[in-house]
């Protein structure tokens, strides 16, 4: 009978694998989601295993942080796809919390249309709190100035000031809607809708309600600006033209700084 070599007898090993992109975490800087999704779930669930592999950049991002917003710092990252599903879960059926793998496995690849399905049956998806943060430095670089830039277009020619009545219908019909593409951390979109308070007879929040149904992800109302995840730039302009009935001519489109009418 054949010795065996006890020194070749191995025992199993568990792998920890990353939540967000499901690699091990000595390849996660390698993906494309490290800073946005690997980097922020690493700090949280295994911050001795960050410190071990990147050393300084967990204490660096640590104080831009403290710098920027405080002892009260908001998540650096938008939901993963899981993270979405178990909010929506957590929301409308808890009991379902313990599949949320199994139905990510089955869904796999077709994640807007189990989205799309599950707002249908149930209602809006929960706000992400990634979008809702107020202290955004990013926003207020992209945005350009478009609040200033929209009361300064003239839309309808040299008119020139008018008083009483005729002044107030003037301005009661003035619809100037923008609605503008913006990058965050250089790989997640946003749509910004500016302007739409300006339609007579919408609401803002009914609005943007209609927005997140449509397009199957969260939608806010910050300082009278609506804010759509994902990039929908000719859809957001197609359904306030078609859903909401404002002219095509009061509509435009920020493209790369420079306003195209959608009409």
């Amino acid at each position: 009978m054949a010795e065996v070599d006890v020194q070749s007898i191995t025992t199993p090993v568990t792998i920890l694998y990353c939540d967000a992109c499901g690699m091990p975490p000595e390849y996660c800087e390698y993906g494309p989601d490290f800073e946005t999704h690997c980097l922020p779930w690493l700090k949280k669930a295994h911050p001795h295993l960050l410190a071990r592999l990147h050393g300084g950049r967990s204490s660096n991002n640590n104080n831009d942080d403290d710098n920027d917003d405080g002892n009260n710092a908001g998540p650096t990252a938008p939901w993963t796809t899981k993270e979405r599903l178990i909010a929506f879960y957590t929301k409308y059926q808890p009991d379902k919390l313990d599949g949320i793998d199994g139905i990510l496995e089955k869904y796999s690849g077709k994640e807007d249309k189990l989205f799309t399905a599950l707002v249908k049956k149930y209602g809006p998806e929960p706000e992400d709190p990634f979008y809702l943060g107020s202290d955004s430095d990013d926003d207020d670089s992209d945005d350009g100035g478009v609040n200033e830039q929209l009361e300064g277009m003239d839309l309808g020619g040299n008119k020139k000031k008018r008083r009483g009545a005729a002044a107030k219908k003037v301005n009661k019909v003035d619809t100037r809607v923008i609605v503008q593409k913006i990058l965050r951390n250089r790989k997640k979109a946003v749509t910004h809708v500016v302007g739409l308070d300006t339609a007579p007879g919408i609401k803002l929040k009914e609005a943007s309600k209609a927005f997140s149904k449509r397009f199957a992800g969260s939608s806010s109302v910050k300082d009278k600006e609506i804010i759509i995840q994902g990039d929908h730039l000719e859809e957001v302009a197609e359904m306030i033209v078609t859903k909401f009935g404002v002219s095509g001519d009061a509509v435009f489109l920020d493209l790369d700084g420079e306003f195209v009418s959608y009409a």
